[in-house]
């Protein structure tokens, strides 16, 4: 019975075929390698690596997380080593305990980032998608600015796609008026997939100064809080358009996850979570096999969309 659990939660996406659909998101999980001392990260479905750009960074200066009631603001700003190392260096270490196909996830400040940035990473064998980070609310004169012009997303992912090796996954940002519109135009950019949500803007003040808590102001809101939002976007998305949805945005549980799944996800990614508990992502995968038999369902890649059979209007 065990195995059988087991296989029924492969899904395959873009042909690449998954164990389960649980992929640590960007950003919350590092290069993969440190949770190594932590358990083992073959369980998870892939990864989603951290953010990378085409020359090192160090990000934002401290502080760059504020706590929440209901999840947390970051405000890290891409730190990260650079699309040489991430390539030469943090994925061969990844690939030393994990060997199955990752996730690389790209920022950048210009066309020309992204798309260099894009093509060293997919020429990787060890990657299997690119995901654009076009929806970072805290990096100053990118991310964000490039998810919110639906001309431009439609010009940048047409210009990655054309350099890009592997499949091209869009990260959209919830900071819009209209997600569909957004995602329409990754679609029509040659966007393989899209992936919603990003973080939601928000900012804490410090009670004593009146001054922000976070370093530069306003960061990303992520968490169980946004979780209905991000639920309803992808719902919306999934209507929208005719290629595959990551859903993301405050995923906490196995049951989270069949929610995500009915709303039209045919993967998760799984963020705020590994920052609060780093063995989150292995204890929602060892509980979808009992999830799944509580609510009947034999194959976790038969729920896709299954909410769609019912009319909200």
């Amino acid at each position: 019975m065990r195995e059988n659990c087991v296989r029924d939660t492969e899904i395959s996406l873009f042909g690449n075929v998954m164990d389960n659909p649980v992929i640590p998101a960007s950003g919350t999980f590092g290069f993969g390698y440190e949770f190594r001392d932590w358990y083992d990260i073959s369980i998870l479905g892939s990864i989603a690596l951290k953010g990378t750009t085409l020359e090192a960074r160090y990000g934002n200066p401290l502080p760059r997380i504020a706590e929440c009631p209901a999840g947390m603001i970051n405000a890290i700003g891409l730190q990260n080593p650079g699309a040489a190392a991430v390539k030469d260096v943090e994925l061969k270490k990844l690939k030393e305990v994990y060997p199955k196909k990752v996730i690389a996830n790209v920022g950048g400040h210009s066309f020309h980032e992204y798309v260099e940035t894009s093509r060293i990473l997919s020429s990787a064998d060890e990657v299997f998608a690119v995901e654009l980070n076009v929806s970072c609310p805290n990096v100053e004169g990118g991310g964000m600015a490039f998810g919110l012009d639906e001309g431009i997303l439609e010009e940048l992912t047409r210009a990655v796609k054309e350099a890009s090796l592997k499949p091209v996954i869009v990260k959209l940002s919830p900071n819009v008026t209209d997600i569909t519109k957004t995602a329409r135009a990754a679609e029509r950019g040659g966007a393989d997939g899209v992936s919603l949500i990003n973080t939601l803007v928000g900012m804490r003040l410090d009670l004593k100064t009146a001054r922000p808590i976070i370093s530069v102001g306003r960061g990303g809101y992520s968490g169980p809080g946004v979780f209905p939002v991000a639920l309803n976007m992808v719902y919306n998305v999934y209507e929208a358009v005719n290629i595959p949805v990551i859903g993301m945005g405050g995923i906490m549980t196995a049951e989270d996850v069949v929610e995500m799944m009915y709303a039209g996800a045919s993967a998760v990614m799984v963020g705020t979570a590994n920052l609060i508990d780093p063995f989150a992502a292995k204890k929602i995968i060892e509980d979808l096999p009992r999830v799944m038999e509580k609510l009947g369902i034999e194959k976790l890649e038969d729920i896709i969309g299954r909410a769609h059979k019912w009319s909200t209007k």
